[in-house]
């Protein structure tokens, strides 16, 4: 049996939080904005694997290709060629709501009765089912399972008035997570829902204007990073420049915490704040809080790296390379039978016994969802002799799936959520387990108004959710 090794239901992704999708947009007449945006894609490569397309405006109308796989596997030949134009939205994908099929691959174009648009999606409506049901009523048809769509209904239902006006009008009725691009013959539109659950920001090339989820996409194509697009706010990019329309935004915003844990490239800069430079602040928080006698610090790559360097540097430890990753690994590869799991961990992760015999180990890594891997990998450094290992964790632990973008276990598969720290030591087999306290996590923040949502860790959800979810 053949399997996607960044789906879902794999035996490696399953213990880790899952990012949604990413999306990219230009407005930059006389540029090839279909490579530019093919450019930015690959650099969001990283929110999603199972599809990726790019719509462009030329004036008069708007082309699309799009397709199941990575980006360079999408856009072959002359697919890119074909795709002429002055402005160009993009969209890579992971599955949250709607099944992995073709027609679920974004962006999505339509006409409707002021023309085309096209349209793409990061995050979650936590209305979806409710508002589904309502546009089945008056008689819309949907072609795909995404709740993406149900924006599109809403802005072709609204189209008596301007795009602005049906956009906004969109806004009122959906609730939850959406940062959204929208492309129409003339104009792009980008727009964040009112508590900024998902990234977007925006940069400048020259006169031209670039919007994506993360920094690092704008810095690909050559952009300079101008700000992010504020909660509830949607951005015209045409050719009168920018233009800020302040629709909405809640009492106080909910940036999620992940993004800085985990999702987002490391050299991006998400609301102000260098990914980087946080996660190595919370190894140093980790440091401060749990101090060990050890010999060496080693990350799980690359997702703990920044965190274990963070907490050498607070503790004097030296850091090591312990184990290393297989970055040639390719998309697909068999998958394990149960008996041949710890075989498939060691395709992933290697650890150098030079390194680690005798030693006492700090192993660093983002978070622990199912715990099963981080078992495996506990059981590999033990063949390597290693005196003591204790496994930090740079979240406070996993209680509570989320509603709003990221694709979660069920409650019930995880770890923290029905086992206590002890608990959870013993199945891992380390000598030591800690997670960063909530209070430590957010006095990285302190010194700014910035608010996050922190509902996997605390069960505070800052927006409805949707019911009978069974999560």
């Amino acid at each position: 049996m053949i399997f996607d090794a960044r789906n879902s239901s794999a035996w490696w992704q399953r213990d880790k939080m899952q990012e949604e999708c990413g999306i990219f947009g230009i407005y930059a007449p006389g540029s090839e904005v279909a490579k530019l945006a093919y450019y930015g894609l690959y650099a969001l490569q990283h929110r999603g694997q199972e599809s990726a397309g790019i719509a462009v405006s030329n004036g008069q109308e708007i082309r699309l290709h799009k397709g199941m796989g990575l980006v360079p596997e999408v856009f072959t030949g002359d697919a890119l060629s074909n795709l002429k134009g002055k402005a160009a939205i993009g969209h890579v994908r992971y599955t949250t709501k709607g099944s992995k099929e073709p027609a679920n691959a974004q962006p999505l174009a339509f006409r409707h009765r002021n023309g085309m648009l096209a349209l793409a999606h990061n995050g979650n409506l936590t209305n979806a089912e409710e508002l589904r049901n309502i546009l089945y009523d008056s008689g819309a048809i949907f072609q795909t399972t995404t709740d993406s769509e149900i924006i599109v209904n809403l802005i072709a239902r609204y189209s008596q008035q301007s795009i602005e006006g049906a956009i906004m009008k969109a806004m009122i009725d959906i609730k939850g997570a959406y940062s959204v691009v929208v492309l129409t013959e003339e104009s792009l539109y980008a727009v964040r829902d009112p508590y900024g659950f998902r990234p977007l920001c925006l940069g400048r090339m020259g006169d031209n204007w670039v919007v994506a989820s993360e920094s690092c996409a704008l810095e690909t194509v050559g952009a300079e990073l101008v700000r992010d697009v504020q909660p509830g706010e949607i951005v015209r990019l045409n050719k009168d420049g920018l233009t800020s329309l302040q629709m909405m935004a809640a009492s106080r915003p909910a940036y999620c915490m992940f993004e800085y844990i985990y999702f987002a490239r490391p050299d991006s800069t998400i609301d102000g704040f260098h990914v980087n430079k946080v996660r190595r602040e919370m190894g140093r928080r980790l440091a401060r809080e749990y101090p060990v006698e050890a010999d060496i610090v080693i990350p799980v790559p690359d997702s703990g790296t920044a965190a274990a360097w963070g907490y050498a540097e607070e503790s004097g430890i030296p850091f090591e390379e312990g184990l290393m990753k297989n970055r040639y690994i390719g998309r697909t590869f068999i998958q394990p039978s149960q008996e041949m799991r710890d075989l498939a961990v060691r395709l992933k992760l290697n650890p150098m016994r030079e390194v680690l015999a005798g030693k006492r180990v700090v192993m660093v890594d983002d978070s622990l969802v199912r715990g099963t891997t981080s078992s495996k990998i506990v059981k590999m450094l033990r063949e390597c002799d290693v005196e003591k290992v204790y496994l930090c964790l740079s979240s406070p632990p996993v209680v509570s799936s989320c509603h709003y973008g990221i694709d979660t276990s069920n409650r019930k598969e995880l770890i923290a959520a029905t086992k206590s720290v002890e608990e959870i030591r013993q199945m891992v087999g380390a000598d030591g387990l800690h997670y960063l306290s909530e209070e430590g996590l957010l006095s990285i923040f302190a010194d700014t108004e910035h608010k996050f949502c922190m509902a996997c860790f605390n069960n505070q959800y800052p927006a409805e959710v949707p019911r009978n979810t069974g999560k």
